[in-house]
């Protein structure tokens, strides 16, 4: 105590500190529960996951031996979401961080940093795979604009920027709405950023390397098999061109010969005017587009909208950025969401 402290003010002190203190405890014991019931099994991997298909990657690599949490509730949109200080608990607890990167967690950096010696190995899913710079939301004009040259060396010296980048880890996802996030909708990137996964494990936890490795053999030849039936199935479709409500679907576009046109952009909450609505709806008509596409997490006004004033349907084509407990709960996964997604696609484009 304070020498010049009298007890009666020592005591107040006291009681002040504890009132503050308690309730942050019981937070802090509140958010360490897991989402199901009991403390976390000490015998396995701690991994969080930044979103859905970085959950379900890690859940198939690391098999028994990993237990995972997925960082975003189910349900929610993941572009703007950040942890919330409660949040900081898991990542204490956690030995491995597996995020996307590409621009699609803009708080990794600044968390990890905060955390210091104490946060955990973190791995950037995407390292190594090519990017695609952030699509156009008007591919039928992109040429025409009267700043598109000045846009494109600019954008050539961000290229440049992130080409070099992308070689040290976790610094390529700095540019976020730069480059397309949304790589694992191709699937030979899904085996890419499985392999990543692999060998993050492996690393941590050398003595379960044959698991992972096995794991990984197995979900290798499921994205090929995926591979093959996206492209002998839309090989052939009449209609080449995809309208979506959120530009996510540009790896899937770009590996099966198809165009995306978007009515938004990466961020999958921005809307367009009246007069880009307007101009939407012209090219849906002039191009015979019988179907436009909205997505579980993101309104689907602006393309309900769009689809009445052009005389379209309305269908939903998942990004997998995140799938509902229902779903979950249901045994869909990457490889169920990605095969109705493709059997909508062919539906809409023969």
């Amino acid at each position: 105590m304070n020498r010049n402290m009298s007890r009666a003010d020592f005591l107040r002190l006291s009681g002040a500190t504890a009132f503050v203190v308690a309730p942050t405890l019981l937070g802090l014991s509140g958010c360490n529960k897991p989402a199901t019931n009991g403390a976390a099994d000490s015998s396995k991997l701690q991994v969080l996951a930044s979103f859905y298909p970085m959950a379900d990657f890690a859940k198939k690599i690391g098999g028994d031996k990993i237990e995972v949490k997925n960082l975003v509730p189910a349900g929610t949109e993941p572009h703007d979401w950040e942890p919330s200080t409660a949040d900081m608990v898991n990542f204490s607890n956690a030995k491995l961080l597996v995020y996307n990167g590409a621009g699609m967690e803009h708080w990794v950096d600044d968390t990890l940093k905060s955390l210091g010696d104490g946060a955990p190995t973190a791995l950037a899913a995407s390292d190594g795979i090519t990017l695609l710079e952030a699509a156009k939301t008007d591919p039928e004009h992109e040429h025409e604009d009267h700043d598109h040259e000045h846009e494109h060396e600019h954008e050539e010296h961000e290229h440049d920027e992130k080409t070099e980048e992308h070689e040290h880890e976790h610094e390529h996802d700095h540019d976020h709405g730069a480059y397309d996030p949304h790589v694992w909708l191709d699937p030979q990137n899904a085996k890419a950023e499985m392999k990543n996964i692999m060998d993050a494990l492996i690393k941590l936890d050398p003595n379960n390397k044959d698991t992972y490795s096995a794991n990984f053999a197995k979900w290798e030849v499921e994205c090929d098999v995926l591979d093959s039936e996206f492209s002998e199935q839309l090989v052939s479709v009449s209609q080449r061109t995809v309208v979506v409500s959120h530009a996510a679907f540009g790896y899937l576009c770009n590996k099966y010969g198809l165009t995306q046109y978007s009515i938004g952009d990466i961020d999958a909450e921005a809307e367009p005017d009246a007069k880009r609505m307007a101009e939407i709806a012209d090219y849906v008509k002039k191009n015979n587009v019988t179907t436009i596409f909205s997505e579980e997490l993101v309104s689907p006004k602006v393309a309900q909208a769009i689809a009445q004033e052009a005389g379209a349907k309305m269908e939903e084509l998942n990004p997998l950025e995140g799938l509902s407990d229902e779903e979950i709960a249901a045994g869909e996964d990457y490889f169920s969401v990605m095969r109705s997604n493709l059997k909508k696609l062919v539906g809409a484009l023969s």
